[in-house]
């Protein structure tokens, strides 16, 4: 008779949750990655443009070429406090999710270790009457000789 786990169908359960969590864990540690990525192009092309508005002033440059340069800087800079928005968001969801994530691993650990304890208690029993077999055996060959 093999070993069979009572609560198997609940232990498969707990970890196909355990693992939806982790992969969800796992999208939002990729976007904040994706966001801080673009979050430091961002504050790299804020820097560029700093130093070539400075240049171009002192090129004294046309007006209209200025005026579209500290749009498209001002552009950068809401971007980059929407990026930082965003990347808040992000780590807040993330904590959440850690949290999530543990729970249900802590869920699953539980049942795996519960398996195990049962699985040595029957490897065990398996092993005394295995035993007790061989025992039973050897000594209905000794009476008999």
């Amino acid at each position: 008779m093999a070993f069979e786990f009572s609560l198997a169908t609940v232990l498969r359960v707990r970890d196909i949750v355990e693992q939806r969590e982790e992969r969800l864990l796992q999208r939002i540690q990729q976007q904040i990655a994706q966001t801080s990525q673009t979050l430091a192009e961002t504050n790299a092309d804020i820097s560029r443009w700093n130093v070539r508005g400075a240049t171009e002033l002192f090129n004294l440059a046309v007006g209209r070429d200025f005026q579209a340069s500290y749009a498209a800087l001002q552009q950068l800079k809401l971007s980059h406090v929407e990026l930082l928005g965003q990347l808040d968001k992000l780590e807040q969801l993330r904590e959440i999710q850690l949290k999530v994530y543990r729970a249900a691993r802590c869920e699953r650990e539980m049942l795996t270790d519960m398996r195990d304890k049962k699985r040595v208690v029957y490897n065990s029993g398996m092993t005394r009457r295995a035993q007790s077999t061989l025992d039973d055996n050897f000594v209905a060959r000794q009476r008999r000789s």
